[in-house]
């Protein structure tokens, strides 16, 4: 009986380091309601990603419940003054413009999309926002919009 625990213990460790082999850093910023509310904006503090270098993606975790094919994003960087250094809207598609399917990976009906920041996160003191661009006061669908930092 002590051999099958060893054997399943071993399998549950290798599949879960097998998870994260991409990824240096990732952080998700959840909705209450699973709602991105216009006045909500997802902060990131750059002081922790000093030490990460490599390309840095926008993550946005969503359901069937999302109204629309894409999410418009105002992506901002601060330094620790509050100046604003960078100030882009990204375009996130997240369903297929011709078949309807939800874009990114998933399971059931939640799914995460990744894309590319714009710009490079080249000061590493100061945050970083994320903020729904879509002119509508509350997006239901969106659960957690996050930063990926890949290796």
């Amino acid at each position: 009986m002590n051999k099958w625990r060893f054997w399943i213990g071993m399998l549950a460790m290798g599949l879960a380091s097998s998870c994260s082999g991409d990824r240096v850093y990732e952080e998700f910023y959840s909705f209450e309601s699973n709602a991105w509310n216009e006045r909500d904006s997802a902060r990131f503090d750059l002081k922790a990603l000093a030490d990460k270098s490599g390309p840095k993606l926008i993550g946005i975790r969503y359901n069937e419940e999302y109204p629309f094919s894409n999410c418009y994003i105002r992506v901002i960087t601060r330094d620790t003054t509050g100046l604003i250094l960078d100030n882009k809207l990204i375009n996130v598609p997240l369903f297929d413009s011709k078949s309807g399917k939800p874009i990114g990976s998933g399971f059931g009906n939640s799914f995460t999309a990744y894309d590319t920041l714009p710009f490079e996160v080249s000061d590493q003191s100061g945050e970083l926002y994320f903020i729904q661009y879509m002119r509508q006061e509350s997006l239901p669908g969106l659960e957690a919009v996050g930063l990926k930092i890949l290796k």
